[in-house]
């Protein structure tokens, strides 16, 4: 049986961050309703090889094995905060070091925050077009969150996590090659007996 595996990479340096914060619901939502692994990283996990690195090769081996964790992915969940309307050089930097072939095919779901509703199109006019030099699979909805979703560090906004399920529900039909397993279903006097 395969296992599916997704993998979130938030493109933050921030602790606490909120970005992060997303990702991990992100990805905790999508395992749970698909029976996947997740896991997930972000550019502060990286460590200082990132920086020089010219070549996936020049990765320090930890930084080296995350990065490889998003090429082998079965699907990825990737999000960025907004700098002065963008993603950072080193969320892009990520991104250089892969060979164009790396994410081909691969379901993406795209999410970005912000302190505001300004920076919502970071998603379409950033993210969308990086991943489609890819060739990767982008889903139809992008999930953008503002300073304002967040208390204490979790997404509460209800229209925000009516969309994050909604774009989550989005990755069924790549899944559909995986045997997802189900709970073992016993009889009541199968388990008295145990």
């Amino acid at each position: 049986m395969t296992i599916l595996n997704i993998t979130g990479f938030a493109g933050s340096f921030s602790v606490p961050s909120r970005t992060r914060a997303l990702v991990e619901q992100t990805v905790q939502q999508a395992a749970s309703r698909f029976n996947a692994v997740g896991n997930v990283f972000d550019l502060g996990d990286l460590g200082p090889s990132l920086g020089a690195a010219r070549h996936l090769g020049d990765l320090a081996p930890e930084a080296l094995e995350l990065v490889t964790s998003l090429i082998r992915a079965d699907a990825l969940v990737i999000a960025s905060p907004v700098y002065k309307g963008s993603y950072s050089g080193l969320f892009k930097h990520v991104f250089d070091l892969l060979d164009p072939g790396m994410l081909h095919g691969k379901p993406v779901l795209l999410a970005a925050t912000g302190g505001g509703d300004r920076h919502a199109l970071i998603i379409e006019h950033q993210l969308r077009p990086l991943m489609g030099f890819f060739e990767a699979q982008t889903l139809s909805t992008g999930v953008y969150v503002s300073d304002r979703d967040f208390v204490g560090g979790q997404l509460v906004d209800e229209a925000a996590r009516a969309r994050l399920g909604r774009a989550i529900g989005q990755f069924a039909p790549f899944f559909a090659d995986f045997t997802i397993p189900q709970p073992v279903q016993r009889s009541a006097s199968l388990l008295n007996a145990l």
